[in-house]
């Protein structure tokens, strides 16, 4: 087999593989060995017709697309591997016959998205705005107010209207001029009041309803609404509201302390406050490297290959998917309340995946151009923090771990590398937001 690789538009190269007539007729032979098992002939047991009885008889083309899927298969790895330093794909490639195919001129043209390179500008010596965020009293107030709200007791509520917080059961039917529209009507639906699950002003004229009442609620659906015919329409809703479910919130005492892990009010008052410190800094640690990437990305410039953008796209919808699980929502159900499909709402993530996307491969370049690398003996030190964590020796734990999460510890490596390198080489200003 021979093969050239040339360029094509969109981050994609084409693989051109020309066979053989020797190998196209081994592949021939060995399509036949695989699947004459498949086809029957009269006057032979299934599977025991000389290949020239089968082609006579299902036609001289019958073991083709074996063939070819076999030398396609069999030599395009061999491909990626020769060319892995000029290219990487980053997709499945699209694969044709070529132009001039027959027995005697065999070809196979695979046309692969690969990582497109990336040209950036300056990334030393700008300035760029740093994040750091602290943690107040009322913080802490707030996260325990919402942790006594998490094992609070349910209790049903006859004898005040609905507030916020509480979990109203109601009806309701939507009608936009004068006519209901799909996904706008529902029964016996349980709404945590406040929660920002409907569109704004609904939840909020839901306070102050009794049990048992009947209310017309108008809103006006975003310009931004997902469902195109829905975008900036009046609408009324009319609410029946069946039943109030409240909460009963438990004591902040030592009996509740002892329930959450900590031996006083005091000492659950401080493990709270040293949780939010350690997520007030892994947030300014985050907001300060998408600053520096999105500071160095303005001046980046590559063809992205729609592949690299979808995949984006799918992981954002995937995680849309699961906080909605988690909210006891299907997928399903959320996209025919709002009116639209999967396809149409992942288009809401394309532009944050093209942004993620550049900015992967910014920093891959930069890890390129300064040559930061991960050394053997900084791979085994964060092998055996891991390690530690688990209460395993480094070693036996070595030998448990895939492949990939070796490959994931050194990629991690080089990224904290990069950070501190850009920050030490760059003027970092705190944003005047920050808190």
């Amino acid at each position: 087999m021979k093969y050239e690789v040339t360029p094509e538009q969109k981050s994609a190269v084409k693989i051109r593989m020309t066979f053989t007539a020797e190998e196209w007729a081994a592949a021939i032979d060995r399509a036949y060995r695989e699947t004459r098992h498949k086809y029957a002939v009269n006057g032979f047991r299934k599977g025991k017709a000389p290949k020239y009885i089968i082609e006579t008889f299902y036609g001289k083309g019958v073991f083709y697309e074996d063939a070819l899927n076999i030398l396609f298969s069999d030599n395009y790895p061999t491909v990626l591997e020769s060319e892995k330093e000029a290219f990487t794909p980053v997709g499945d490639p699209s694969v044709s016959l070529g132009e001039d195919f027959s027995e005697i001129n065999v070809v196979l043209v695979a046309t692969t998205p690969v990582k497109p390179d990336v040209t950036i500008g300056q990334y030393k010596g700008i300035k760029i705005p740093c994040f750091e965020y602290t943690v107040t009293d009322a913080d802490v107030d707030k996260e325990i107010e919402g942790a006594l709200e998490r094992v609070a007791e349910s209790v049903e509520v006859t004898d005040r209207p609905a507030q916020m917080k509480d979990v109203a059961n109601i009806d309701f039917t939507g009608k936009v001029d004068g006519e209901e529209f799909e996904g706008g009507s529902a029964k016996g639906f349980d709404l945590t009041l406040g929660s920002g699950q409907f569109i704004p002003g609904f939840e909020e004229k839901v306070v102050g309803m009794t049990v048992g009442e009947t209310r017309d609620i108008d809103v006006v659906f975003p310009d931004d609404y997902q469902a195109e015919a829905l975008k900036g329409k009046p609408a009324v809703f009319t609410v029946t509201l069946h039943k109030l479910t409240g909460k009963k919130l438990p004591e902040l005492d030592e009996e509740f302390a002892k329930k959450m892990g900590s031996g006083s009010v005091e000492e659950y008052r401080a493990k709270v406050r040293e949780r939010l410190e350690a997520n007030a800094a892994t947030r300014s640690r985050n907001e300060t490297e998408n600053s520096i990437l999105t500071e160095i990305a303005k001046t980046a410039s590559a063809e992205l290959p729609d592949v690299m953008v979808e995949a984006q796209e799918d992981q954002a919808l995937r995680r849309l998917e699961y906080n909605l699980m988690y909210q006891g929502v299907k997928m399903d159900d959320y996209l025919s309340y709002i009116g639209t499909t999967r396809d149409e709402y992942k288009k809401n993530f394309e532009e944050e995946a093209r942004r993620t996307v550049m900015n992967q491969l910014v920093m891959e370049k930069i890890i390129a151009l300064e040559s930061i690398s991960a050394t053997e003996e900084e791979i085994s030190a964060r092998i055996a923090e891991q390690a530690k964590s688990v209460g395993k020796e480094p070693e036996a734990y070595e030998k448990t771990m895939d492949p990939r999460q070796r490959d994931y510890i050194e990629a991690d490596i080089k990224v904290v590398k990069l950070f501190d390198f850009l920050k030490a080489n760059n003027e970092m200003v705190r944003a005047e937001e920050n808190v």
